[in-house]
């Protein structure tokens, strides 16, 4: 029977870190703990494993067109798994014919993708957005070209069908309906795929599959450049999870049961969490929700309902959460009865969240929460740290994983830290250019992070996240300013009015901040405003704007100079654009495409004249 594990010590394998200094201030660090020579080597083993072992046990759900959870065993999933690669056997599938998924998550989403990887067969999800949120459709036909697939899934596919004219000319694959298509003109009906099996065919191929074999092409964010389609090998997958058995033996005991939004188009939930589930025979309820206004509703009904053993998420999440968790006593109760920890990835979790979510926990099951975070990329399958101990504070991403070596280079006044291991990829698809240039001589990948230590002596502590090292600026003075520290310790001071924080001051004397607004949080403190008083009346509303005038100036008296604090702010009256590129789908803020896109706003900001609509420290605005 699973238990609940809420002992870090009895979770988590001790923390060892082993250290190596040269002469030119480089140090390399490495776990203390071996990665296995031979592990699993493929992600189809595992479902095999499962399929035998312990076939009747509940792999996948989702809801259904009557509100209903529709599920999946594992002996059921490798049964139509089998069914779907013999139909992709006789597609003229490889890795110059891959299976490209345009659809958000769900059962069919996963067996596809298991199904092609049986089979050899590169699979790859492309962030729904790139179709469903696009006028020109750039991205997705730049996307297209490069992979030039063999079948292309969509559910629905009358929702796709612009995005799918787009690309007709750049590709001669098969069209999949998915199952809630009503619209089937020119496309294949999911149903068809499973009309026959041939295991014996389906196996032979199975057993040609070597850890080296390609299991995904997941394209990169775009937050730094043009997307690129990164090669992830049955490698790299396999060694992320058997570093993870090693940190988390907790696992052993307790299989993973997820509430789970995070997209499958992204390293994060679809090989971190995706693989975690089937290595260790798990179930992942599918989150119909997002952490968006409209999406929210959905998650909180799911999480009334189904309570996870490990809740992953992105810090954007929590805060929208917590202030739920708070007054809803049954999501409350429910979330935390079998809870081990929470896991947030993305961008540091501020302070204020990390303390409010230990005091809930400790309300329902009274022991505090275990928080933990890790550190990587999608070149990497995700992981290259994992903090597999119970940190001191937040933004800890942990120390090395097993097998994984990070070599921390000064950079100015950084650590600039690249990769090395089994975890990392092999190149870029068809880009053989940017791919030289993404490694060092030594072969380690420079992944264009900086960090630095919680504290130099004792190394086990664990890392902190730095930022990128491209997102750093200058004040005109000549001082750096670290981007991502500050915009963490922002929306910790200006709590609970600020969501999220872009921070502008490239050139400048003085460093600004434009402030996303907790719209909830806001009303909460104007009990004289109407429930529905428009957006102006709100963000210009004196409580409002002295909260925040008074994080600034917290910020200020906690001292380090110009480079540490905002002399103005503004609140945006609009919301971060996913469709313009501002919020990834994995629920965090692009700074660099929310500088260019509201380049306007941050004249308007630093502006010699200073608006009554611009907060400073010292105004009574």
């Amino acid at each position: 029977m699973d238990k609940v594990i809420r002992d870090a010590e009895r979770m988590f394998a001790k923390s060892v870190v082993n250290v190596e200094t040269r002469g030119d201030g480089t140090r390399v660090l490495r776990s203390g703990i071996p990665l296995p020579e031979t592990y699993t080597r493929c992600v189809g083993d595992w479902l095999e494993h499962w399929a035998r072992a312990r076939p009747d046990s509940l792999y996948l759900a989702e809801r259904d067109e009557n509100d209903e959870w529709r599920k999946i065993t594992y002996g059921e999933a490798r049964r139509r798994v089998v069914g779907i690669a013999t139909w992709m056997l006789g597609q003229s599938l490889s890795a110059e014919r891959p299976v490209v998924i345009l659809s958000d998550n769900s059962i069919e989403h996963a067996l596809l993708s298991l199904a092609a990887m049986h089979i050899g067969v590169p699979v790859s999800s492309i962030s729904p957005g790139n179709s469903l949120m696009s006028k020109d459709h750039a991205k997705l036909k730049g996307n297209i070209e490069l992979l030039r697939p063999g079948v292309i899934y969509a559910d629905p596919v009358e929702r796709f069908a612009p995005a799918l004219a787009a690309i007709r000319d750049l590709h001669d694959g098969v069209v999949v309906a998915g199952r809630n298509s009503t619209v089937l003109e020119g496309a294949v009906p999911f149903s068809a795929l499973e009309q026959t099996s041939d295991e014996a065919a389906v196996m032979a191929a199975f057993d040609r599959i070597t850890p080296e074999s390609i299991g995904k092409f997941l394209f990169t964010s775009g937050s730094v450049g043009s997307p690129k389609a990164v090669i992830n090998t049955q490698r790299m997958m396999c060694s992320n999870q058997m570093a993870k058995e090693l940190v988390w033996p907790f696992l052993a005991e307790n299989r993973p049961v997820l509430v789970e939004w995070l997209p499958w188009s992204h390293t994060f939930g679809g090989n971190h969490n995706f693989n975690l589930v089937l290595r260790w025979g798990g179930t992942i309820y599918i989150d119909d929700g997002k952490p968006t206004p409209a999406g929210l509703d959905k998650t909180v009904r799911n999480l009334r309902e189904i309570a996870p053993t490990l809740y992953f998420n992105v810090p954007r999440a929590y805060d929208m959460l917590v202030p739920l968790l708070r007054q809803d006593a049954q999501l409350r109760d429910t979330f935390f009865s079998r809870l081990n920890l929470i896991f947030y990835a993305g961008a540091a979790l501020p302070h204020h969240l990390w303390e409010g979510l230990e005091v809930l926990s400790e309300k329902v099951t009274g022991t505090k929460v275990t928080m933990v975070s890790s550190w990587g990329s999608t070149e990497t399958a995700p992981t290259c740290t994992d903090s597999h101990f119970e940190a001191e504070r937040p933004g800890v991403i942990g120390v090395p994983v097993p097998g994984t070596a990070l070599k921390l280079v000064p950079s100015a006044d950084k650590l600039e830290v690249r990769v090395k291991g089994p975890n990392v990829f092999p190149g870029y698809w068809k880009q053989p250019e940017i791919t030289a240039k993404s490694f060092d001589d030594e072969g380690y990948y420079m992944i264009g992070d900086a960090v630095e230590f919680l504290d130099e002596r004792f190394p086990e502590k664990g890392l902190l996240f730095d930022g990128r090292v491209g997102e750093d600026f200058k004040l005109l003075t000549g001082t750096w300013v670290h981007v991502g520290a500050l915009r963490v310790a922002g929306i910790d001071a200006m709590k609970p009015v600020a969501q999220d924080i872009v921070v502008t001051g490239h050139d400048r004397d003085e460093i600004g901040f434009l402030v996303f607004p907790n719209i909830p949080e806001c009303r909460s403190l104007c009990p004289d405003l109407p429930p529905d008083a428009p957006m102006i009346d709100l963000l210009m509303n004196p409580a409002v704007r002295q909260r925040v005038r008074q994080g600034m100036a917290l910020m200020k008296q906690t001292g380090g100079g110009s480079s540490t604090y905002p002399s103005r702010a503004l609140l945006m009256a609009e919301p971060p654009s996913v469709e313009a590129g501002e919020i990834t789908d994995k629920g965090y803020i692009n700074q660099r495409m929310t500088l260019a896109r509201r380049a306007d706003l941050v004249e308007y900001l630093h502006a010699d004249v200073v608006d009554k609509t611009v907060i400073t420290v010292h105004s009574a605005n």
